[in-house]
């Protein structure tokens, strides 16, 4: 039971981060194109696509995890959700004009994804 519980925690969430990716995406073509410079919307599309990218990784992992049961999705779910959040959190604020020491936590959240992805493979070895 807790196996399905969790495996679809990481679907629904993939897909939440996945709606709110092309949200985010239509506000920053509509309404922040004329508000923002070149450099601050290239900033809005990095975060958009890591928000993405972090999105289809848990959609992966949880039909990972259905097809092939393992105790390390969790880690790599939490890990995935996390890093996606902070990364494309703390570069949409950057882009927004928000505080520029932001910069120096947007590294652990790119750090996080790419733990996030290697424990998906690391998983997927075991299971």
């Amino acid at each position: 039971m807790y196996a399905r519980v969790v495996r679809r925690a990481w679907f629904s969430f993939g897909s939440v981060l996945l709606a709110a990716a092309v949200a985010a995406g239509a506000f920053g073509a509509h309404a922040l194109r004329s508000h923002l410079d070149a450099a601050s919307l290239a900033l809005w599309e990095t975060a958009v696509r890591y928000l993405a990218i972090g999105g289809l990784g848990l959609l992966a992992l949880g039909l990972a995890a259905h097809t092939r049961p393992s105790r390390g999705w969790g880690v790599a779910g939490i890990f995935l959700s996390i890093g996606a959040l902070v990364f494309s959190g703390t570069v949409g604020v950057l882009a927004l004009g928000g505080p520029r020491w932001l910069g120096m936590v947007t590294p652990l959240g790119g750090v996080l994804l790419i733990a996030g992805f290697l424990a998906m493979a690391l998983a997927a070895a075991r299971s």
